[in-house]
């Protein structure tokens, strides 16, 4: 890997994937609506809880759009996050690509009455992958107790 300064940014010059993972103790059709339905999407998509997802809009199925609007609490920031997905398969598997051109691939496995939620995505060059890293699994995590806690 090769890291250079620009402009007081780090970029990557190589084409690194980054892995983030969770298991939810909920079956599989749970965490799937719970992770597709812009009415859930709202509530658990922030790293941290001075951030909020103010909307989100999801067309699930191979050539949709999906999008959501992320913004700190305070009004300071905010970015809209979204693709078109390459392919669905219902329960079992999602794969994306970002508006930017990477690329994102999620896979639910499903044992007895919990699923394993395994996120890859192509990193970005902006920022340290360890950070883009602990973002992705933050916003994981927090789906994780979103979806835990919450009855359908």
């Amino acid at each position: 890997m090769i890291f250079r300064e620009v402009e007081n940014e780090l970029e990557t010059t190589n084409n690194a994937k980054v892995t983030v993972k969770a298991t939810i103790q909920a079956p599989v059709d749970k965490v799937w609506e719970f992770w597709t339905e812009p009415v859930h999407i709202t509530k658990w998509n922030q790293a941290s809880e001075d951030w909020h997802t103010t909307r989100a809009e999801n067309d699930l199925r191979a050539g949709g759009k999906f999008s959501s609007r992320m913004e700190a609490k305070d009004g300071s920031f905010g970015f809209d996050f979204g693709g078109t997905y390459d392919e669905v398969k219902l329960n079992e598997s999602i794969a994306y690509t970002l508006g930017d051109g990477r690329k994102v691939n999620i896979t639910f496995k499903s044992q007895d009455n919990e699923t394993e939620i395994i996120e890859t995505f192509d990193a970005e060059t902006m920022n340290p992958i360890e950070m883009q890293q602990q973002g992705w699994q933050a916003i994981l995590d927090n789906f994780k107790k979103y979806a835990e806690q919450t009855t359908m």
